[in-house]
């Protein structure tokens, strides 16, 4: 399993005219193959009266399934620039539907690249990227007294502070990066001088929101 990774969040989309034509970009996280068909299948379905529904999209952990579509397109114009797209924001689990209304002019092939390419970009960029990364969550208990400075000092670390339960004493919930478990116990120590009960909970991915910034 990938300690991170970058995928786009749930679900968005966005819409460009470009020479009359109106070109609608869908974007959603997926899992599986079966779920990136079926993502296609509904907006084919909600644009059944569209010129076309161009679509790639991008699976796995070692990006083993890629698929394009040009859906009537002239071959290579719509289905692979949105899937290079995709792959040059190096994102994973993501599929693109890129649904267009002819306008009545011709963009040609060049013109069809560029205006897939942008599409799928906006979109990507409108829904939003997010790293996905693997970490080491634990429970970190101490007096009132220490919450202050160690809620701050958290806030201004690369750990992510998850959530704090107040209780008889206080606990924070903290995620920790993979392989930086040991750093972050020596770390807690030192900012709680040697008042904290620290215990391990569970690992899972986080998602850290990060800026689109490749079109």
């Amino acid at each position: 399993m990938l300690p991170s990774y970058f995928t786009v969040k749930k679900e968005g989309f966005d819409e460009i005219i470009i020479q009359k034509s109106r070109f609608i970009g869908y974007v959603k996280r997926v899992e599986t193959e079966e779920e990136a068909q079926a993502f296609i299948q509904e907006i084919k379905k909600k644009h059944h009266d569209a010129t076309h529904n161009c679509s790639a999209y991008v699976i796995g952990k070692n990006d083993q399934i890629q698929k394009a579509n040009d859906d009537g397109e002239p071959s290579g114009t719509a289905g692979v620039p949105i899937l290079e797209v995709i792959k040059k924001q190096n994102l994973k689990n993501t599929a693109v539907v890129v649904t267009r209304y002819f306008g009545g002019i011709k963009l040609g092939a060049g013109g069809l690249i560029r205006a897939y390419s942008r599409t799928a970009a906006q979109a990507i960029k409108t829904t939003g990227i997010v790293k996905r990364q693997r970490m080491q969550g634990f429970s970190v208990t101490v007096e009132y007294t220490l919450l202050g400075k160690l809620e701050n000092a958290l806030r201004n670390s690369e750990h992510i502070l998850e959530h704090i339960n107040y209780q008889d004493k206080v606990e924070l919930i903290v995620y920790v990066k993979e392989g930086h478990e040991e750093s972050f116990l020596k770390w807690i120590t030192e900012h709680s001088n040697a008042q904290a009960n620290i215990k391990e909970t569970n690992k899972k991915f986080i998602e850290i929101d990060v800026e689109s910034t490749k079109e």
